[in-house]
């Protein structure tokens, strides 16, 4: 028992010399320092202990322009779409369409039997001569005076007559047919040969595919960035992308939905793009000057506005309100940054408006880079670093 106890003090004694070498080197006060030095992509400037200031880091605004995306879903549907309908009461003697077709415009869908009304389109005409024929010989008694006025006046009366009379028989045999009013695909047809149907029956459903439309809506927001003409990307459900052209944007506003419509127009000369297929819009607002910066400058003001902490050529920091225009991978795209001022990427929360700084400059790459190492680094050495 005793060589136990003496064991364990001679151990302990060990551990006391070991750990009063290692804090007589003093290497224990680098520890934290080490870890922030490892995770702060700032370069280090000698410090003057005599100096209050605050060293940041710092980056010169890039400007470009930049088209803000807006992304909104919609359905395509025909470029017009009818559904014919018999224009008079009959049997239906002839079908010229079948459901599938790709018709032409005036190609005949549809034809009713009308003996009666071919008919009296015959006997209008027959009427017609013979009151011509009257009135010819009439105005040749009259000019030598053989003829009454009067006589004259109601034989010309009769062809005028004759003339309405044919008219309305045409228009009666002419709504015995039924045809395309434009070009497109027959969706589908509702009547067999021999039916009996009454005007106002649908006979057949006819869309016109090319171009296919894609109808959406976009918010009040974003309604003041879209134009008619303007390029829309589209990407459907089945995977397909196209470009399309903006050709209608609403200038009233859904009564519920407080949103706009918008249609876009995509060609489909070979109707692969059938109606009813959904997709997505992207449009493009008009470019603006912009900066693209790491979502870790970003700031808020004692007001809860968003924006940076820049420093200008007097070295003083200040409060810079920003517009975030998109969150993309690279950053965010910010509108409203002082072309005059640098931004701070390295310190920013520690300095107040006027403070007066030591500033340390940054390229682009460099902040993107201590952006992503403060992202992947632990909480605690993001702590360190800031």
């Amino acid at each position: 028992m005793a060589s136990f106890f003496t064991a364990h003090r001679s151990i302990a004694l060990v551990v006391f010399v070991v750990a009063a070498a290692w804090v007589a080197t003093g290497e224990f006060a680098a520890v934290g320092s080490e870890e922030a030095h490892a995770t702060e992509g700032a370069p280090k400037m000698p410090v003057d202990a005599a100096d209050t200031r605050r060293t940041v880091a710092a980056v010169r605004p890039v400007f470009s322009d930049f088209a803000r995306e807006i992304r909104i879903s919609g359905a395509t549907e025909a470029d017009k779409l009818a559904v014919l309908a018999a224009r008079s009461n009959g049997i239906v003697q002839e079908l010229g369409v079948t459901q599938g077709q790709t018709i032409a415009a005036d190609v005949l869908v549809v034809r009713l039997e009308g003996a009666d009304v071919d008919a009296t389109v015959e006997t209008a005409m027959a009427s017609l001569a013979q009151a011509e024929e009257r009135l010819r010989v009439g105005e040749a008694l009259s000019a030598r005076g053989s003829l009454p006025e009067l006589e004259l006046t109601s034989r010309r009366a009769e062809k005028a007559a004759a003339v309405s009379a044919l008219s309305q028989a045409k228009a009666a045999q002419d709504r015995l047919l039924l045809k395309a009013p434009f070009a497109g695909s027959v969706d589908s047809v509702a009547v067999e040969l021999g039916e009996w149907v009454q005007a106002g029956t649908p006979i057949a459903t006819l869309l016109s595919l090319d171009p296919i439309v894609i109808k959406a809506e976009v918010s009040e927001r974003d309604v003041a960035h879209v134009a008619n003409g303007a390029v829309a990307h589209v990407r459907l459900v089945n995977g397909m992308e196209l470009q399309g052209t903006i050709r209608h944007v609403a200038m009233q506003a859904s009564a519920t939905t407080r949103t706009f419509a918008v249609e876009v127009a995509l060609p489909n000369p070979d109707r692969a793009i059938p109606s009813g297929m959904t997709a997505e819009l992207s449009l493009f607002a008009a470019p603006q000057p912009a900066v693209i910066v790491p979502r870790s400058v970003i700031t808020i003001s004692a007001e809860g506005v968003i924006g940076l902490r820049v420093v200008g050529s007097d070295s003083r920091a200040a409060f810079a309100p920003v517009t975030v225009i998109e969150d993309t991978d690279k950053g965010l795209v910010l509108s409203g940054v002082p072309e005059d001022a640098r931004i701070i990427v390295a310190g920013q929360d520690l300095v107040s408006d006027g403070d007066e700084v030591v500033v340390v400059e940054m390229t682009a790459e460099e902040a993107a880079a201590r952006a992503a190492s403060l992202s992947d680094a632990p909480v605690s050495a993001q702590a360190a670093t800031e």
